[in-house]
């Protein structure tokens, strides 16, 4: 897997270049001379694609962030995914470019990507259209709507999935974060409960769709992108007969349940066609999917390197569970949520160490933008390179070390400045992430009843890498031994 998505995006990146080479060159001549950041603009036509998208440990910068900004400086140039670009590593200007969405730069993903999620996907839309279906996101994850069904639902879902492993079986503990993680989207999206013949069926268009995502656009049979494609058509189906039956159960029984997951809530709150509606629904699965899932994966790889976090952490859920049982009480609360501090400390050590999100796409759309002295000319992609901020010794101390404890001596911010712009787990300004909350919610009670009744040990050697999701080439093997906490 690891070596034909390297290949596809390199390929990729072959053919998406020959324009914007054959662009540039004639714009050059048209343009008086830039003052850009240092660089090196890479081959012809394939630019530095190959050395940027290296297969690494997702705990590291990768060798070519390494190195450039040695040479360089935190903010150089080169050629990425066809376009010229300018890399950055400054938490600054990645504050600048986030801050400045729709003003200054705009979102500007691959097309393969658009092409996969759907031109109407939220990752990709911008202006007005992005701005309707984020406020749709927002209102169906409010506060309320988490403190009540939604924290029931992480708690059932979670509990599924724990309560059927076995002791002393191994097993890939990625897959079963992903299938907790799907799960409850499931659920809360369409209200397809795991045994349903229609939530498997999702589940199988869905494992095709995301292979597509980082394959080479070839719409050929047999092709990755082809199945996803395939997989896009198999998907709206499903959602355009939830839809049927939506609406025919509003006629016969009133509107009852009309709200209970995002179909709903799209249905009653929005103005969006078919084509909108599936696009955006597809892409809250991909993200409320794979943020989370990846997260609670990297979670359970990280914490055995750190008996003391383990032990700790069981301590602040143990006396949750003692507090609870004394009240007679057995679902967990908003408040318990709330009071799993040192838990939030660790998501945040898991998010700012594993860096589920690597770099954000984005590019200039005004002329004459200028950041710190240097030109950023119209139509050049800008790369906010996140990752590497989160492993910057000079915001972090000893960066490459899983360490929960340096955000309660930072005021949760983590980094020995103290300040939010170099945390963005889920990017920043108007783009930030409508579900962060939920993600965090999630691996917080999942591992509330993960320390309670299990110890798990790493079965084999695996690293989480970065080829260009955060992936485990083995899947992440455990072994569980059952405990007795509560």
């Amino acid at each position: 897997m690891q070596s034909d998505s390297y290949l596809n995006l390199w390929l990729l990146s072959l053919i998406l270049a020959l324009p914007a080479i054959i662009l540039l060159l004639f714009k050059r001549k048209q343009q008086p001379k830039l003052n850009l950041p240092s660089g090196h603009m890479g081959w012809p036509l394939i630019g530095e694609n190959l050395e940027y998208l290296r297969p690494h440990r997702a705990t590291t910068k990768g060798k070519f962030m390494e190195q450039h900004i040695a040479r360089y400086g935190k903010i150089f140039k080169s050629s990425l995914f066809g376009l010229p670009s300018i890399v950055s590593a400054d938490a600054e200007f990645n504050k600048f470019i986030l801050n400045n969405e729709g003003k200054l730069f705009e979102c500007s993903y691959p097309k393969s990507i658009g092409g996969v999620l759907g031109k109407w996907s939220m990752l990709v839309v911008v202006g007005d259209m992005h701005r309707d279906m984020r406020a749709i996101a927002l209102n169906f994850m409010s506060s309320a709507m988490l403190k009540t069904a939604m924290l029931k639902d992480v708690e059932k879902y979670a509990l599924l999935v724990l309560n059927s492993w076995k002791q002393n079986h191994k097993f890939p503990a990625q897959e079963e974060a992903r299938t907790f993680a799907f799960n409850l989207m499931a659920k809360n999206i369409l209200s397809l409960e795991p045994d349903h013949p229609e939530a498997e069926a999702l589940k199988k268009a869905y494992a095709h769709f995301m292979k597509g995502l980082v394959a080479l656009p070839l719409n050929f049979p047999g092709t990755a992108y082809r199945k996803a494609l395939q997989s896009r058509f198999t998907i709206r189906e499903l959602i355009e007969k939830k839809v049927e039956q939506r609406i025919g159960q509003n006629i016969k029984e009133g509107d009852e349940g009309w709200d209970d997951d995002l179909l709903g809530w799209v249905l009653r709150n929005s103005n969006l066609t078919s084509e909108q509606m599936l696009d955006f629904i597809l892409g809250m699965l991909f993200a409320g999917h794979e943020t989370s899932s990846v997260a609670i994966s990297l979670a359970l790889h990280f914490l055995p390197g750190c008996p003391q976090a383990v032990q700790q952490l069981r301590e602040e859920h143990r006396e949750i569970a003692r507090t609870k049982r004394e009240a007679g009480e057995v679902e967990l609360t908003w408040d318990d949520y709330r009071r799993m501090e040192f838990t939030h400390c660790v998501v945040n050590e898991t998010l700012r160490l594993g860096n589920v999100v690597r770099f954000l796409h984005r590019k200039v759309i005004k002329d004459n933008v200028r950041y710190k002295g240097y030109d950023l000319p119209r139509g050049w992609q800008v790369l906010p390179v996140i990752a590497a901020v989160h492993l910057d010794p000079s915001h972090f101390d000893h960066p490459h070390l899983f360490n929960p404890w340096r955000w309660q001596n930072n005021g949760n911010h983590g980094g020995s400045t103290g300040t939010s712009h170099n945390f963005m787990p889920f990017g920043g300004g108007m783009r930030y992430c409508p579900g962060s909350e939920l993600a965090k919610l999630e691996t917080a009670i999942f591992f509330h009843h993960l320390v309670l009744n299990y110890q798990w040990d790493l079965a084999e050697e695996d690293q989480a890498l970065v080829y260009p999701f955060v992936e485990f080439p083995k899947g992440l093997p455990i072994t569980v031994q059952r405990l007795s906490l509560v």
